[in-house]
């Protein structure tokens, strides 16, 4: 056998480590997507002497009946007995989902909750290739393929005493703390009609605190519930970047939500400080899902939210 040339032979071994790396790399962006973790937050936005209030923030679920290392997860969220619970959406992944997704959330139904849906609650996933994340929004959505059962969905939420802000307002009090809220159907989708709930939250000065709930943080959404004196916006769909640098750093939100807020707090507008007129806080979560065919993370784990609600 005639021995390879030495440029074969080094073109032979950096394509076999690059080969290597790649499959390290896309075995460990496995085992991330499967690390849920659990991220706690305090937010400073409470009238003066009002008691602490938990809220737990779930994103971008991505549900199918067979993640039962996922569901049994959920289900021990209830120990956590928090005040809210507040959904931003993107709970199902498949059509037989909604009975998994109820028994895992459980004794959290029980708890005062809001919600809005987002696109994958109303439109069954397709396959993709996970890294077309990072290429600039082409605009596309795939709303032709099968609807997902999403008014079941709804109908057990609000069965449950959950509030829907899909394009719709709402109250809640939780011991000494009247919130009011402000939601919209998903901005991805086009389907948010700010018209139907901006100059409400801002005009009940009877509420404590004032909240904002979005699928997707797209910056119109942020800029007219700011406006609109919103004291915090709680969204998801951006799953943290998915893709990530090392240390976490986004490269991409699928939105205009600049990479850097891509997940956790932040001011909006990102300049702003707390007390000034037409802003708020924004928390956005980094979801606990995937696309459910090719589940895969990098340098982002998947996350639900304990807020901390205390006063300013």
């Amino acid at each position: 056998m005639t021995p390879l040339p030495a440029a074969a032979r080094a073109l032979a071994l950096t394509a076999g480590a690059g080969a290597a790396l790649g499959g390290g790399l896309a075995t460990y962006a496995a085992c991330e997507a499967r690390a849920y973790t659990l991220r706690h937050v305090e937010v400073p936005l409470l009238p003066a002497g009002h008691r602490p209030l938990r809220v737990l923030h779930l994103s971008d679920l991505h549900v199918t009946p067979g993640q039962r290392r996922k569901l049994a997860w959920i289900a021990g969220l209830a120990d956590l007995r928090p005040d809210l619970v507040v959904d931003t959406g993107d709970n199902l992944s498949h059509r037989d989902a909604v009975g998994p997704l109820l028994d895992a959330l459980g004794p959290l139904l029980d708890v005062p909750g809001v919600f809005v849906l987002g696109s994958n609650d109303y439109f069954e996933p397709t396959m993709r290739n996970p890294l077309r994340y990072l290429l600039p929004d082409d605009g596309r959505r795939h709303t032709d393929t099968p609807h997902l059962p999403w008014r079941d969905l709804v109908a057990a939420f609000t069965g449950s005493g959950w509030l829907d802000l899909t394009n719709r307002t709402g109250a809640l009090t939780l011991g000494d703390t009247t919130i009011s809220f402000a939601g919209v159907d998903d901005p991805h989708l086009g389907y948010e009609r700010l018209g139907d709930v901006t100059g409400v939250a801002g005009a009940d000065r009877h509420a404590d605190v004032r909240l904002g709930v979005a699928h997707a943080p797209y910056l119109r959404v942020l800029d007219a519930f700011a406006a609109d004196d919103c004291d915090a916006v709680l969204a998801g769909h951006t799953h943290g970047g998915q893709v990530c640098l090392p240390g976490g750093r986004a490269l991409t939100t699928n939105c205009d939500l600049e990479p850097a807020r891509a997940r956790g707090l932040s001011r909006h507008p990102a300049d702003s400080r707390p007390g000034e007129p037409g802003s708020a806080w924004l928390h956005v979560s980094a979801g606990l899902g995937t696309n459910p065919f090719v589940r895969l993370r990098l340098a982002c784990r998947p996350e639900v939210t304990l807020l901390t609600l205390v006063p300013a």
